[in-house]
């Protein structure tokens, strides 16, 4: 049977691969790549970051006690361009995740079966982690995208590049 601690142990390792893609893409990256829209109304990495931020901020506040919609998040504020450096933005990421990380560790098996509430709707809490996970990594495969069609042939890969099945699978294998 699985425990929180397995549960909590491996959703973490998944939540910090994300956390990594992210990292290792704003490393490529100037402050005015972050802030590039690919298209008129279309979100730049800075804006998805900024979202990202708001939502681990709401959601993962007292997290087995409230909504995770807070009405003191501002969501729509989220998406405006904001006047912010590269630093900046780093410094929202990183608090985001460590709130994320460290309210994730701190359950046990009773409060991962506990519910909770995002937006009215009811879910076990190990759920609403799995919606949080499915959430985030739909937008770090944003924030991936948008630095590779930046970088073009510069792109340093984060994963098995292109053509590159063979070689990697001969390397896992030693």
């Amino acid at each position: 049977m699985i425990t929180a601690a397995d549960f909590t142990k491996d959703i973490i390792t998944r939540f910090i691969y994300y956390k990594q893609l992210g990292d290792k893409t704003f490393a490529q990256l100037s402050e005015a790549e972050l802030k590039w829209e690919p298209a008129e109304g279309a979100n730049s990495i800075a804006i998805i970051v900024q979202h990202m931020y708001g939502n681990m901020m709401s959601r993962f506040s007292n997290f087995l006690t409230e909504d995770g919609e807070k009405p003191w998040r501002n969501r729509d504020a989220e998406f405006e361009p904001m006047n912010v450096s590269k630093q900046d933005l780093i410094d929202f990421w990183e608090t985001g995740w460590s709130h994320v990380l460290s309210t994730i560790g701190s359950l046990n098996d009773a409060q991962l079966m506990q519910d909770v509430t995002i937006r009215t709707e009811k879910l076990k809490a190990y759920d609403a982690l799995l919606r949080q996970l499915a959430h985030y990594g739909y937008h770090i495969g944003q924030i991936v995208m948008l630095g590779k069609m930046l970088r073009k042939n510069d792109w340093q890969n984060l994963s098995v590049p292109k053509g590159g099945s063979a070689a990697y699978n001969e390397a896992m294998k030693k």
